[in-house]
């Protein structure tokens, strides 16, 4: 047997936590249970990392470090601004803190009732400006946020204004599925472009085509490599494990997921769904039994497709199941289908953010900051991102 083999990682560990930003030189972990792992006392079977025979990679495992590559950037670049929306403060600041910047001084606030106002707190003029706001619940708030912030830095005649949208939301209504619906993602892509954003900077979109509607260039990233290097921490071992999309829509997804888990099969969960956030399970396509599951997904609402799906891996006999996913909505009542014991593990990162109280033991929280800052920084000099080891940045 063979343990995963897992090319071009981007961040990596050797002693993963649940609920663990990686930022800069550091790891902050949060007090959640211990992850559960794979070894001989429960079953499975583990051997060192290899990659095409070669055991070498794991001298690029340290204990406790974030593997760390030279950046050859100039972080003290006066024209590179980031500023960062109420959305997600915290991953703002984890990607200042990786690209070695200070987040920039604006005031937001509400008035009384409830209008939005917004002022840079220094100049901007003649400056490449990045903006990070996620437009996660309130969906409506923080997108009206992140239009008055670039309309702020517009007027403050910005040389370059890229907004940074690490969840997009709306991205779901990208297509008509029957007649007078509206395709809501293309008319948020227009007010942004509209409110005078240069560029588009987005993680894990929920489909292709939504760059489309852009017409202002988009860099879209994927948080695979944040989640592939955790899962290659973990002792699974290769011949034990089974990719499943759990619905037909992410067969895409799944199987780029697989085939950068040293090739692992795929399974699919065929599912109909009878209105929005209601699914039911209908079918399996594909083995899993006796097999570590993992699911993968782009986002996870209010849990029903996946915890429905979960609960159909068991009962195909899976020994059990893992859920990864980009962006963690957790809408009610998500919590508590995904800590009801269907699963082993919880895999998201931090595009949103998670309050403290809707932790559970089976949470993995998992940071995109690197990602988001290289990125900026590839973007920022004009660089293309098509080497190792950020080959799958997904800059063109």
């Amino acid at each position: 047997m063979a343990s995963l083999a897992l090319p071009g990682s981007f961040l990596a560990t050797s002693k993963p936590r649940p609920c663990r930003y990686a930022a800069g030189d550091s790891i902050i972990r949060c007090n959640v249970a211990e992850p559960l792992r794979f070894n001989k006392e429960n079953g499975g079977s583990s051997m060192a990392l290899q990659i095409n025979g070669d055991s070498s990679f794991n001298n690029l495992w340290t204990a406790n470090q974030v593997r760390r590559f030279p950046v050859p950037h100039a972080q003290n670049d006066t024209r590179l601004r980031i500023f960062s929306g109420t959305a997600n403060p915290a991953l703002s600041q984890e990607i200042a803190c990786y690209m070695g910047l200070e987040l920039g001084k604006i005031m937001i606030k509400r008035f009384a009732d409830g209008e939005i106002y917004v002022q840079l707190q220094e100049s901007v003029r003649g400056c490449d400006v990045y903006l990070v706001q996620p437009t996660c619940p309130p969906a409506n708030e923080n997108l009206m946020e992140l239009l008055i912030m670039i309309d702020a830095c517009r007027r403050a005649s910005a040389k370059n204004i890229t907004a940074v949208i690490p969840y997009f939301g709306y991205a779901r209504a990208d297509r008509k599925t029957q007649g007078r619906e509206s395709i809501a993602a293309k008319l948020v892509a227009n007010l942004i472009t509209e409110a005078g954003a240069d560029r588009v900077l987005a993680c894990d979109l929920h489909s292709g085509q939504s760059m489309g509607y852009f017409d202002i260039p988009v860099d879209h990233v994927h948080g695979q490599p944040v989640i592939l290097d955790y899962l290659a921490s973990k002792t699974i071992c290769s011949d034990d494990l089974v990719v499943v999309s759990p619905d037909v829509g992410g067969v895409a997804r799944a199987r780029a997921f697989a085939k950068k888990l040293s090739d692992a099969p795929l399974a699919i969960v065929d599912k109909r769904r009878h209105g929005h956030n209601v699914a039911e399970v209908m079918n399996l396509i594909g083995d899993v039994r006796g097999k570590v599951a993992v699911m993968v997904d782009d986002m996870i609402d209010t849990a029903g497709t996946i915890a429905k799906g979960a609960a159909l891996l068991h009962q195909e006999g899976a020994r059990e199941v893992y859920a990864c996913t980009t962006h963690a909505v957790f809408s009610p009542p998500a919590i508590e289908r995904l800590s009801s014991g269907l699963f082993q593990e919880v895999i998201i990162t931090n595009t949103i953010p998670v309050a403290e109280q809707n932790y559970f033991p089976q949470l993995t929280i998992l940071s995109v900051a690197n990602l988001l800052g290289e990125t900026i920084w590839r973007v920022h000099d004009d660089c293309a991102g098509g080497f190792e080891p950020y080959s799958g940045l997904g800059i063109d």
